[in-house]
């Protein structure tokens, strides 16, 4: 049974439609890349999940329990176990490292404080910032900050971890210290469906890739197929740009 399963998704912005009838399912422990052009749903896939845009026609199962985004109760559960991290960090700059990644859990789960920045410290250690925890975040790089947020997602202890281009706002040196975060998270077994333009990063860690475009999905496979073998027409023309550069 998949950990999440989304059927014939809709959804739009106005009278736009950005997500047009899209299937997908992931489950738990797979890493699930979506790539595809500007402008594609892929972003938007994962902003209907976390209920920040209600969809207009479709399913979402969560461990095969129906979610109705119409109902606040559903949409705060589903927010109890997925977490998203969004390219721009959105840390509080009057808090350090610590308070950033403590604060939800502390305040909007209510769990123990003691208990919760031992978490914290733990996840800090795993990012690579243990020597941080003091710090506030402009005293850090992008690629730092990027990942305290990766910490704080986590800090939630999320079943799903959705990640939304994540790099798309870091300096090309800082890239690989927040994917190496994540391909520590894969190793790990963490379920995550990934947003991005790091197409060998997501040929490398990614269980499978969905290619989409016009908001729907064109072709779904393993890596190996999406990048050497795509078997639609959209598909191949959008690797070959992408792997001419």
């Amino acid at each position: 049974m998949p950990r999440l399963d989304i059927t014939d998704l809709k959804a739009s912005y106005g009278k736009q439609v950005v997500l047009d009838g899209i299937s997908l399912s992931v489950a738990s422990g797979e890493v699930l890349g979506l790539i595809g052009p500007s402008g594609s749903g892929k972003s938007t896939v994962l902003r209907v999940l976390v209920g920040l845009l209600k969809p207009s026609a479709g399913q979402i199962r969560l461990d095969d329990e129906l979610v109705d985004y119409r109902k606040d109760s559903d949409v705060r559960g589903v927010r109890d176990r997925l977490a998203i991290v969004f390219q721009q960090y959105n840390l509080f700059q009057n808090m350090n490292v610590l308070d950033n990644v403590t604060i939800a859990p502390v305040k909007i789960r209510r769990r123990p404080r003691a208990e919760v920045e031992a978490l914290a410290r733990d996840l800090l250690a795993k990012v690579g910032l243990s020597d941080k925890l003091k710090a506030y975040p402009d005293e850090l790089s992008g690629g730092q900050q990027q990942r305290v947020a990766i910490a704080r997602a986590l800090a939630l202890q999320p079943e799903i971890l959705l990640l939304d281009e994540i790099t798309a706002a870091l300096d090309p040196e800082l890239v690989s210290e927040v994917l190496d975060t994540i391909r520590v998270l894969a190793s790990e077994g963490m379920t995550m469906l990934i947003v991005s333009h790091e197409m060998g990063f997501i040929r490398e860690v990614a269980s499978k890739v969905a290619f989409m475009a016009n908001g729907r999905v064109v072709e779904l496979g393993a890596p190996v197929q999406i990048f050497d073998e795509p078997q639609e027409a959209r598909t191949r023309e959008f690797v070959s740009k992408i792997l001419r550069h």
